[in-house]
């Protein structure tokens, strides 16, 4: 499989860690600052006792790699740029910068956190107020879909933390009903994310109305030249924590491919998988919402149970799908990319790309779903002939081998 792009096809890694570090380089002037501090438990980061409870409490351990070098400096108020991969603990990375820095004798909103998915803010909240919960921390997910006067009606009686999505936080930024004079912590999460869907104008128009000296801490998982090339423009000397392309491999997630000649016999192909599928949780995604239907269909009407979820689907109905696939009552959840990241189910071991992904870097956001925090996983993607190239691609980008799937599919999940 390895061989077959042809010649002048493939993903040119070179040029894209020289880009990035001409981006970083940028005029001439040093743009990071060094920082090199460990902190190999949580006790030893200086962090308030309430915080450290949350953690414990959450379940946290032992920091993980980004957590060791992440959460100290914006503790210390310094911007920050941290990549790790998905479920590494990104998240909570930044939850307790924040929680550490909040004065919970005042009301107002100190901090503001954006994502690109209503999910994945939903997300984010639930794990602020799980860490904060000893800190008594006040958090709001200002969201589309939902309604404006009850988004003003609970910024009215006093929150902490705002994470929204950039629509609606702006909306509210332009009615005052969020007030910007007291925010002094600014995070972009996913920000490649972010900044290379269309929410690059929308992302400026809040950094100005925000106050002058704010601290800004972008967290991704992948960092294109363009998304390092915005951060730029709003950033003092930030701390750069970034792991190299290579250490990206999804380590305890085993990856598979299933050479599938044509793109009508996936659907064969998927059902003979089913029972093996029911077995645990899975995620199943696909490129287009469309094609999210019509494989729900196809799968109800040969008696599969799934359930489906896209960003067309209201707001209301999104909720009750991931509700009960995060309870387990519904076990396989057909999506797209544009909901990979909202998805934080502990217990999905197994992803299949029924579709490829379109840009390998989601390939990433795709496949950490299973074995999150080291959990082990498994991703299988249906390939055809059109996608030899883009498998191909993958396996560069992340300098990993996708072998083919072995008969005894059921012993590795």
């Amino acid at each position: 499989m390895a061989g077959m792009a042809p010649e002048g096809s493939q993903f040119d890694a070179n040029r894209y860690d020289t880009r990035i570090n001409e981006v970083l380089q940028g005029d001439g002037q040093e743009f990071f600052t060094p920082y090199d501090e460990v902190h190999e438990t949580f006790d030893a980061m200086g962090l308030h006792e309430n915080l450290l409870r949350g953690l414990y409490a959450y379940g946290f351990e032992k920091p993980s790699a980004i957590q060791q070098r992440g959460i100290v400096p914006f503790c210390q108020g310094l911007d920050v740029i941290q990549q790790a991969q998905s479920g590494t603990g990104k998240t909570a990375t930044f939850c307790s910068g924040i929680l550490q820095q909040i004065d919970y004798t005042h009301g107002q909103v100190q901090a503001l956190v954006l994502a690109p998915s209503r999910e994945l803010a939903q997300q984010i909240e639930k794990v602020m107020r799980a860490i904060g919960d000893y800190l008594k921390v006040k958090v709001h997910a200002c969201v589309g879909g939902t309604v404006i006067k009850e988004d003003q009606r609970i910024l009215s009686l006093g929150v902490h933390v705002v994470v929204g999505t950039p629509g609606r936080v702006f909306d509210m930024l332009r009615r005052q009903s969020l007030r910007a004079d007291s925010i002094k912590m600014f995070v972009l999460d996913e920000a490649d994310e972010m900044l290379s869907r269309g929410f690059k104008d929308q992302i400026y128009d809040i950094f100005q109305l925000l106050p002058s000296k704010v601290q800004v801490g972008v967290f991704s998982a992948t960092m294109p030249p363009e998304a390092l090339d915005i951060t730029r423009k709003f950033m003092n000397k930030p701390v750069r924590i970034l792991v190299k392309r290579d250490e990206l491999t999804l380590e305890g997630i085993k990856q598979f491919y299933i050479n599938i000649e044509k793109e009508d016999w996936k659907l064969d192909t998927l059902c003979d998988l089913y029972e093996t599928l029911a077995i645990t949780q899975s995620v199943i995604f696909v490129n287009t919402r469309r094609k999210v239907d019509w494989l729900t269909d196809k799968m109800t009407a040969r008696d599969h149970t799934v359930s489906a979820t896209h960003g067309d689907m209201d707001q209301n109905k999104r909720d009750i799908i991931m509700r009960e696939f995060r309870s387990g009552s519904s076990r396989v959840l057909i999506t797209t990319d544009l909901l990979a990241r909202g998805i934080d189910v502990q217990q999905v071991s197994l992803v299949i790309n029924y579709d490829l992904p379109t840009q390998p870097e989601n390939y990433l956001h795709r496949i950490g779903r299973g074995g999150r925090f080291g959990r082990k996983g498994v991703a299988i993607n249906f390939i055809t002939r059109d996608d030899e190239r883009m498998l191909t691609d993958i396996q560069r980008f992340y300098n990993v081998v996708i072998e083919e799937l072995p008969a005894n599919v059921a012993d590795l999940i």
